[in-house]
């Protein structure tokens, strides 16, 4: 199978056209294979419009997206986003069963068609999420029923789910936009030292408003106002003592006082 070696931005902006605004000005990046990317802003900041134009959701208003040095608008569109699994914020369940929710868009996942080896796949994939305990707490474990007449979970226990889904696809690259945010410190540095340990060669993008979900990324870009402001990793980023650096304090603040 054909693996992308890297991905770059190339003077990439991008103004939705039913609002006309800019959300993303002059944008250069290079990420990788094997790398992760975390992306940091305000809400509003544009660090999502990134996550978009990856998986085609959108095309750049000008610039472009390069795949190997292959415009991304000339590729396979469908082939292109079955490398990549995607967890959105705004998550989104079936009313269903958990089983069918991880296993949703994973070729033969009809019940019949669920081999042993998947099933051991599916369960690996939910404790790197973080919900596996959780699903053998109910009675009905990965049968239980999503929704109407079923269990309604809460908003962290649905954005693991989604994570799972993701993870058991087994991605090229993976997309965290961020998702992380409804879940408790704990679980969120249990799922990050999943994607580090048994991710690891996998390109990952990680996007974010706090810096505990991106720390360890390889490569940091801090984006303002649809611009980069910053980047580097964690530890520079700490030593330039900007934008960065006073969230990273905020954040501590206001963590230590809860």
């Amino acid at each position: 199978m054909y693996l992308i070696k890297d991905i770059k931005f190339e003077n990439v902006s991008l103004t939705y056209e039913n609002t006309g605004v800019t959300s993303l000005k002059d944008i250069s990046l290079k990420l990788e294979k094997g790398k992760t990317l975390g992306i940091i802003g305000k809400t509003g900041s544009g660090k999502s419009s990134i996550a978009y134009l990856l998986m085609r959701l959108m095309d750049p208003t000008s610039g472009q997206v390069l795949i190997d040095e292959k415009k991304l608008t000339d590729s396979n569109l469908d082939a292109w986003r079955q490398k990549i699994g995607y967890v959105p914020q705004e998550h989104f369940l079936f009313s269903d069963s958990i089983r069918n929710n991880i296993l949703f868009g994973i070729e033969n996942s009809e019940t019949e068609n669920i081999t042993q080896e998947s099933e051991q796949q599916m369960k690996r994939a939910a404790e790197d999420a973080g919900i596996h305990e959780t699903i053998m707490s109910f009675p009905e474990k990965y049968d239980t029923l999503l929704g109407e007449r079923g269990i309604n979970l809460s908003g962290g226990q649905k954005q693991r789910v989604s994570i799972a889904r993701a993870l058991m696809k087994n991605p090229e690259i993976i997309i965290l936009d961020d998702c992380l945010s409804a879940v408790d410190n704990e679980t969120e540095e249990h799922i990050l030292q999943a994607l580090k340990n048994r991710f690891s060669g996998k390109t990952a993008v990680i996007i974010s408003h706090r810096i505990s979900s991106i720390k360890y990324a390889d490569n940091i870009l801090v984006i303002d106002n649809g611009q980069i402001i910053e980047s580097g990793n964690h530890s520079s980023l700490i030593a330039l003592n900007g934008l960065y650096a006073e969230t990273f304090r905020q954040q501590q603040m206001d963590q230590s006082e809860k």
